[in-house]
């Protein structure tokens, strides 16, 4: 397993802004402990690859710093160089662990999960969308046949159900709360809503129901955005998981996924937990058991996460 950080690239924010920046850092320091040997500063994605998800004219403005004062609203993070890089960081966080995942059956990107950019938008704390660019990547390469996007934050993911749609290759699967953000839907392939204050059981059974269904299809590459937001604690949630319910909920991902011998690229998503140290130990734990089941890379070289490998040719440890 190997795992891409974002962390060495900071965002100037306004004192009190909401975006959890300092998570970023506190999780890698976590990690760190436990994996600190798979641990790589995550590349840029480039204009190209950026390009397979959004439209160039908002590239433009995103790479010129000429977005509007509506359209920095609706980010809800103010137009900077170092979002700009920042930004590209996390995309190329996931393109490389998606890579790797391929190749040796699980890549961990300790950021990502921006799942609300649009084409041509982006949309809260959401500049480009990793996961659409990724799994357009990889099936464009030819290092996957099919993606299954297992979208488990707290939000539903509109941009990425609005960009794959038509795209027969990729599935989006969204369990979300019903009175949640964003507020107008896009629809994806198979969207489950729940209501406010729904805990454990509620959620861990409608997840047991539909993980069969979707491994059925018999994907090559699942992207698995593990959200901490459903967390009873979080201030942005509105669903009442425990901390053993979100482990409960990882596992039954993870497991499928290893069962299935599909390669999974794992996104943090969101998670906005006062005090912010909930968060952290929570997605700590998610990194901790892909790192258990999917086992320590000690003796495999960084360059395998660049290398092209036909999909599914990795074998659990």
């Amino acid at each position: 397993m190997r795992v891409f950080r974002t962390d060495q690239f900071p965002l100037p924010l306004p004192p009190g802004h909401r975006f959890p920046a300092r998570k970023y850092a506190l999780l890698a320091q976590a990690v760190a402990g436990f994996a600190a040997k798979a641990m790589d500063t995550a590349p840029a994605a480039s204009r190209y690859e950026l390009a397979l998800a959004h439209d160039d004219a908002y590239l433009d403005k995103v790479f010129n710093g000429a977005l509007s004062a509506a359209e920095q609203r609706e980010i809800g993070l103010p137009w900077s160089p170092q979002l700009l890089e920042r930004s590209r960081r996390s995309v190329g966080a996931t393109i490389a662990a998606a890579r790797w995942a391929l190749a040796r059956g699980c890549g961990v990107n300790l950021a990502g999960g921006t799942h609300h950019a649009g084409r041509a938008m982006g949309s809260g704390f959401c500049v480009f969308n990793d996961i659409a660019v990724a799994a357009r990547l990889m099936l464009d390469e030819g290092l996957a046949r099919r993606a299954l996007v297992i979208d488990l934050d707290v939000h539903q993911g509109d941009g990425t159900a609005a960009i794959a749609r038509g795209d027969a290759r990729i599935f989006t699967f969204s369990i979300h709360g019903a009175g949640n953000f964003p507020f107008r839907r896009e629809a994806g392939d198979l969207d489950i809503e729940l209501p406010d204050g729904a805990g454990d059981d509620a959620y861990l059974a409608v997840l047991a129901e539909q993980l069969p269904r979707l491994f059925a299809a018999d994907p090559d590459l699942v992207f698995y955005l593990a959200g901490a937001d459903p967390y009873a604690g979080d201030r942005l949630g509105k669903l009442a998981l425990s901390r053993d319910g979100l482990a409960a909920r990882d596992r039954m991902v993870l497991e499928s996924c290893r069962q299935a011998k599909a390669a999974v690229a794992v996104v943090m998503g969101g998670g906005y937990a006062v005090p912010i140290e909930d968060t952290v130990a929570i997605q700590t734990k998610t990194v901790r058991l892909a790192w258990q089941l999917f086992g320590a890379p000690g003796q495999i070289s960084p360059a395998a996460a660049t290398d092209t490998h036909p999909p599914r040719q990795w074998s659990p440890i």
